[in-house]
């Protein structure tokens, strides 16, 4: 059985996130040394978070959002497929009274 940890939940993922907020300036070293914590820990529990998976609920709302998204995006395509000869006439008359113009 493994040990209880020493660090709390809390402040475990305070530590995700304020690694997550300076990936890419800061090292894991640095961020652990700013903690108190060592860098493979720190590792371990952003590595922790990643894998972690999603509930059940979220991951609902989240597919049925994705659906909702990708129904309006299909919608939204078909709809400027079917402008296309529409823009061609205004552009076309755009351009005939451009050379008008001068």
């Amino acid at each position: 059985m493994a040990r209880p940890s020493k660090y709390s939940a809390e402040f475990r993922s305070g530590a995700i996130a304020l690694w997550r907020a300076s990936a890419g300036r800061r090292t894991y070293r640095d961020v652990a040394a700013d903690l108190n914590v060592t860098p493979d820990t720190l590792r371990t529990w952003v590595r922790n978070a990643d894998d972690r998976p999603v509930a059940s609920g979220a991951s609902q709302d989240s597919e049925a959002g994705l659906a909702r998204l990708r129904a309006e995006n299909a919608r939204l395509a078909k709809a400027g497929k079917e402008w296309q000869p529409e823009r061609e006439i205004l552009r076309r008359a755009a351009a005939y009274f451009a050379r008008e113009m001068k």
